[in-house]
């Protein structure tokens, strides 16, 4: 966040994907890639993206990530994707600022960059988790004890992936069904957490004042930290995770509209008032909107910040997404595969010739467990993609006999073998088995609850 825009108390910045120029860009590529015009065909029938902010802050910690036209491979419009994200920092904007400037470099640094697009998108949610250790791991070093919330999307076609740390949330309105993207990291919402970070040797309880009595959200001690995973906060213990929760989901052809929003908003605002409070609006003046609802609810006690990013059919004018006139089934899980309704009535049979009926949403994938053991796990079903001698977080070349397998230690390792890979240099399997309560290397000093998330 610039310095002005932290005195006013407001920023607002649009961007809008040139999804007409990247595939007439494309095209070029027809003579020199295989099965180019294919390929240019499948992207002309892919969605574009436009995209809208807006902040009003009250400390300073709240950064955004918009970046509508991202390339895997440089040169090559053929491997274009958006990427948006949220960071909510606390006990300073350090973190939120470092993991901006490097989160999304460190995921596609664990990705070749020769794969396909399946074989990019099959990869990434590995990737994430990597490139969220790697980032968390890297601020380590700084010796900064702020933390922040991360969400983020990659938009690739109409297959979006998402991956959070903290309690910011990515909600999804589609064929006017919401549908959540990210998961709540803060220790009263959600029990399992509590238990990890107990059995890793942790405390976790409300604040006690004089008396005796308990007072606010369930925290961390030391720390006071009321989120069992974030990037940074280095003085509360490393059973704080910086591993991802991930989803990645397959759009039909009506896209959809996408909220990232940190609790600013969520704590003020449903995502179905979120949603309503905006329809009809570009995502811009949506992001407004919606920021303008949270802080007159509850007045401005945090930085509030909302991105609104609309998924736009092809063939479709491009204007802001709208939600049938039916209502929607309300707030509801992704499933595995979920029957879409009908297109709205208000179509004309001409386009309705032009823009067939919705098919399905699927669910690709999803994740949130903290081993990395599991999650980056020699079974994953793209491994010899990746590099077999280098570190699978923060891929720095390993010499023969370096590399430490993720398997190892492993209780009931089943059919694997300590041979058996990825593998970790010996940093990141310190940060692994710290993670796991098997060491602490961080300072156990306790910080103000006040300055806490």
């Amino acid at each position: 966040m610039s310095s002005a825009a932290s005195r006013s108390g407001r920023r607002r910045t649009g961007s809008v994907a040139l999804g007409d120029l990247l595939r007439r860009e494309a095209s070029a590529e027809r003579a020199a890639l295989g099965g180019g015009g294919e390929r240019e065909r499948e992207r002309e029938r892919w969605p574009s993206v436009a995209a809208g902010q807006a902040c009003r802050a009250k400390k300073g910690e709240d950064f955004a990530l918009l970046k509508p036209a991202c390339e895997r491979r440089p040169g090559a419009p053929s491997t274009s994707f958006s990427a948006f994200a949220l960071f909510d920092g606390h006990n300073g904007s350090a973190a939120a600022v470092y993991a901006k400037e490097h989160l999304l470099g460190n995921v596609l640094s664990c990705v070749p960059t020769d794969l396909s697009r399946d074989e990019w998108l099959a990869a990434l949610p590995r990737a994430l988790v990597a490139g969220f250790v790697k980032t968390d791991k890297d601020f380590q070093t700084r010796a900064h004890s702020s933390g922040t919330t991360v969400t983020l999307a990659i938009i690739d076609g109409s297959v979006v992936t998402v991956a959070s740390v903290g309690d910011s949330r990515c909600v999804l309105e589609a064929e006017g069904s919401i549908y959540y993207l990210s998961a709540d990291h803060r220790f009263d919402a959600n029990e399992e957490e509590v238990g990890r970070v107990t059995e890793c040797g942790g405390e976790v309880g409300r604040l006690n004042v004089v008396g005796g009595a308990e007072i606010g959200p369930l925290r961390c001690w030391p720390g006071g930290l009321c989120l069992s995973r974030s990037i940074g906060d280095q003085d509360v213990g490393e059973f704080i995770i910086p591993v991802p929760y991930v989803k990645q989901i397959k759009l039909s052809n009506a896209g959809g509209r996408l909220i990232i929003s940190s609790d600013g908003v969520w704590d003020a605002l449903t995502a179905e008032v979120a949603f309503r409070c905006a329809r009809g609006l570009p995502p811009e003046a949506a992001a407004e909107q919606i920021v303008k609802e949270a802080v007159e609810s509850k007045g401005l006690r945090d930085d509030t910040t909302c991105i609104v990013i609309d998924i736009i059919p092809p063939e479709k004018p491009k204007c802001t997404i709208e939600s049938p006139k039916t209502p929607g089934k309300g707030l509801v899980l992704l499933k595995k595969f979920f029957l879409r309704k009908t297109a709205s009535d208000s179509l004309s049979l001409a386009d309705k010739d032009n823009y067939p009926e919705p098919d399905l949403v699927e669910e690709v994938f999803e994740d949130g467990c903290p081993s990395l053991s599991r999650r980056l796990n020699s079974e994953y079903p793209v491994r010899d993609m990746f590099k077999i001698f280098a570190c699978a977080i923060c891929q720095i070349e390993l010499e023969s006999g370096q590399g430490i397998s993720i398997h190892e230690g492993l209780s009931k390792p089943g059919k694997l073998c300590p041979w058996d890979g990825p593998f970790l240099c010996h940093s990141c399997q310190e940060k692994k088995e710290a993670m796991e309560g098997k060491r602490h290397s961080r300072d156990s000093s306790s910080r103000n609850s006040g300055s806490s998330e």
